[in-house]
C-alpha cells in the first residue's frame, strides 16, 4: 500500500476518534476530579531498568532502554569486528548520525574531531544509541537533566559516538565507564547530561555525565554500581546521590567531580555540606512517577512517597524477577491503578456484554450498570493533538498528565540479559523491539548475532516506508490505536505479543543449546568457532520476519474490520 493510501486512511480516523471522544465525555457519568500530581513534561524520553545479577531469577545481569521522544533513528546493523588496523589510523567522531535514515546517509552529519584508532575492535550493534558488542557488553540510555552551564558545544564526543567506541574497545561495565570518562575529558563531552546503565555479566553500573563548562572543553561525570541483589531504574532524571571514592568497587568518578562543584558555587566543603551529585549538579527532584513505580512496586514493604526529598537509588526486590516481569514493566501504562490516565473515562454498561470479538477473540463480558471503558479508549490516543486539553476544558479533571513507561513516541527499544559461564557470542541477549513497547512483539538478537534482516537497515522515522521493518509494526499498532476500536483489537496486539514472548522463552533454552554443542565441538577440534555464531544469526533472522509477517497479517485484519 502507497504512503498516501495510508494517510489518507488513518489520520481522518484519528481526527473521528477525538470528534467521539469528545461526544462521549458529555454522556459520562459525573465523577470527582482527579488530577494526578505525578507529571513530568511531556518530552522526557527513555527508561533504563537495571537488574543485579543476584535480583534475577536465572542469574543474569540485565540493562535496558526504550528510545522515547524525537525522530531518532531506528535502523540498526551489526557492525563486524576489525583486525589489524594499521598503526597510524585515526577513527573519526560525528554529530548527526541519530537522525539518518539508512546506514551511509551523511545528510544533517558533521564531523567534530578524531581520535587514533585501536590495533582491534570488537563486533557490535550500530543503533541510534548503540547498545551491545560481541563480548558481551551492554549499554541502556537515558537523557537527564544537568545545569545548563555546564554546556559546552566544542565537546568533540556525543553520548552515542561514546557508546559506540566504548563497545568498540571494550569487554566489561568498569573498563567501558574509565574509557569513556576519560575521552570526554580529554576530547571534551559536547552533548546535554546523560545517564548510560553500562551492564557486563558480572555487574551493572549506573554513569551519569555532563559537559565541564563554558570556560574549559572537558567533563564531569560519577558512576554508582547497583548492588547485585538489587535493582535500579533511570528515567531522565540524575539519580546518582552520595558518593564514596574510597570504595571503587562501588563508586566511580572524574578527579573533577568535587571541585568544580565548588569552583561553581554549588557545593562548599568548609560549610560541612553533604556532596550529593544530583542535587549539585541537576538541581531536579531525583525521581517522578516511573522511578517511584517501579521502585515501590518492587519493594512495597519500604513504604516509598512521592512525597520524599529522594528515593532510594536502588532497592531489593522483595521477588527475584524474571525477564518477563521486566518486560512487563516496559508494557506498563499504570492501567488499573491511581496513576491510570484513562480512570475517568469509564461510562455505565447499558447491557451485558460489548460488540463481538473478530478472529475468535471476545471482549471481556460486563453486567448491566457496571463502569466499562468505551471501546474507543486508549491511553496513547489521549494524549495526541491536544486532545487530553479539550477533553478536560469540558470536564475539568477527566484527564490527568501521567508519564507511563510505555509510549508511542518509540522508536525502538531493548531488554539486555548479560549471564556468565557462556561464551561470548551467547553471553548476552537483546530483547528488541520497534514502535512502541507495549504493542510489538521482542525479537532475541545474541551478542553473537552476524547480521539482521536487510530491513532492518532502514529508519522509520523520516517517512512512511515498507522496506523498513518498523513499519511492519508501526501501521499495525497506530491503527489499532488511532480507530475507534482499541478494546477489540487490544485482543490480537496484546495475543501476539505474548505469542512471541512464549515461543522465544519456550525456545531459546534448546537454541542455546545447540549453539554451545556447536560451540564446543569447534573448540575441542581446535578451530575458532563460527558456526554457533551462524546458528544463531540463522534464528534471530527467522525470528525477525515471523513477528513481521504476523504484525503485517494483524494489522490486514485490522483494515479489514474498517471496511
Amino acid at each position: 500500500m502507497k504512503n498516501g493510501r495510508f494517510r489518507q486512511i488513518l489520520w481522518p480516523l484519528g481526527f473521528l476518534t477525538a470528534l467521539i471522544f469528545c461526544a462521549a465525555l458529555l454522556f459520562m457519568q459525573a465523577q470527582q476530579p482527579s488530577i494526578s500530581p505525578f507529571t513530568e513534561p511531556e518530552n522526557d524520553g527513555c527508561t533504563s531498568i537495571m537488574v543485579g545479577r543476584l535480583a534475577s531469577t536465572d542469574g543474569s545481569v540485565m540493562t535496558a532502554h526504550t528510545c522515547d521522544g524525537g525522530p531518532y533513528r531506528n535502523w540498526l546493523r551489526v557492525e563486524p569486528a576489525r583486525k589489524n588496523i594499521q598503526e597510524g589510523t585515526m577513527h573519526k567522531i560525528y554529530d548527526g548520525l541519530m537522525g539518518t535514515e539508512f546506514p551511509g546517509d551523511m545528510r544533517r552529519v558533521r564531523e567534530k574531531g578524531e581520535i587514533p584508532e585501536a590495533s582491534e575492535t570488537n563486533a557490535w550493534v550500530n543503533a541510534s544509541y548503540p547498545f551491545m558488542n560481541d563480548k558481551g557488553l551492554a549499554i541502556g540510555e537515558t537523557t537527564i537533566s544537568g545545569r545548563r552551564e555546564l554546556g559546552n558545544d566544542e565537546g568533540m564526543f556525543m553520548i552515542e559516538e561514546l557508546e559506540h567506541i566504548a563497545l568498540e574497545r571494550c569487554a566489561t561495565a568498569r573498563d567501558a565507564i574509565k574509557l569513556m570518562g576519560e575521552l570526554a575529558t580529554k576530547y571534551g563531552y559536547g552533548d546535554g547530561a546523560e545517564c548510560l546503565t553500562v551492564a557486563d555479566s558480572k555487574e551493572v553500573w549506573q554513569f551519569e555525565i555532563m559537559g565541564g563548562g563554558a570556560e574549559q572543553i572537558g567533563a564531569v561525570w560519577a558512576a554508582v554500581r547497583i548492588p547485585d541483589e538489587n535493582v535500579g531504574i533511570s528515567a531522565n532524571i540524575t539519580r546518582i546521590s552520595e558518593i564514596d571514592l574510597s570504595k571503587p568497587d562501588y563508586y566511580m568518578a572524574s578527579a573533577n567531580v568535587f571541585s568544580l562543584a565548588e569552583k561553581m558555587g554549588w557545593y562548599d566543603s568548609k560549610k560541612g555540606e553533604k556532596f550529593k551529585f544530583w542535587k549539585v549538579y541537576s538541581g531536579r527532584k531525583p525521581f517522578s512517577i516511573r522511578e517511584f513505580y517501579v521502585l515501590s512496586t518492587l519493594a512495597p514493604s519500604l513504604n516509598l512517597t512521592m512525597d520524599m526529598e529522594e528515593l532510594p537509588f536502588s532497592v531489593k526486590p522483595e521477588k527475584k524477577l524474571s525477564i518477563k516481569d521486566v518486560m512487563k514493566y516496559y508494557r506498563e501504562t499504570y492501567e488499573g491503578t491511581d496513576y491510570d490516565l484513562t480512570k475517568n473515562m469509564a461510562t455505565v454498561s447499558p447491557s451485558g456484554g460489548g460488540r463481538g470479538g473478530f478472529g475468535g477473540a471476545q471482549p471481556p463480558q460486563t453486567s448491566t450498570g457496571q463502569m466499562v471503558k468505551p471501546a474507543f479508549v486508549s491511553p496513547w490516543a489521549i494524549g495526541k493533538g491536544g486532545l487530553s486539553s479539550y477533553i478536560n476544558s469540558l470536564k475539568p479533571g477527566t484527564v490527568s498528565s501521567t508519564r507511563f513507561i510505555a509510549i508511542d513516541g518509540c522508536a525502538y527499544s531493548h531488554i539486555i540479559q548479560c549471564r556468565d559461564g557462556y561464551p561470548d557470542g551467547l553471553k548476552a541477549v537483546a530483547w528488541f523491539s520497534f514502535d512502541n513497547p507495549a504493542l510489538s512483539p521482542r525479537i532475541p538478537i545474541f551478542s553473537g548475532t552476524l547480521s539482521l534482516p536487510k530491513s532492518f537497515e532502514f529508519s522509520g522515522q523520516l517517512q512512511y516506508r515498507e522496506d523498513s521493518a518498523c513499519w511492519w509494526f508501526r501501521r499495525t499498532n497506530r491503527l489499532a490505536t488511532n480507530t475507534l476500536n482499541w478494546g477489540q483489537f487490544r485482543l490480537l496486539i496484546e495475543g501476539g505479543v505474548k505469542e512471541f514472548e512464549d515461543k522465544a522463552l519456550l525456545e531459546l533454552p534448546q537454541i542455546e543449546k545447540i549453539a554451545l554443542d556447536l560451540y564446543n565441538q569447534e573448540k575441542n577440534a581446535g578451530k575458532e568457532p563460527t558456526e554457533y555464531k551462524k546458528y544463531l544469526t540463522q534464528y534471530t533472522n527467522d525470528f525477525a520476519r515471523a513477528a513481521m509477517n504476523k504484525w503485517w497479517e494483524i494489522g490486514n485484519q485490522i483494515f479489514w474490520r474498517l471496511k
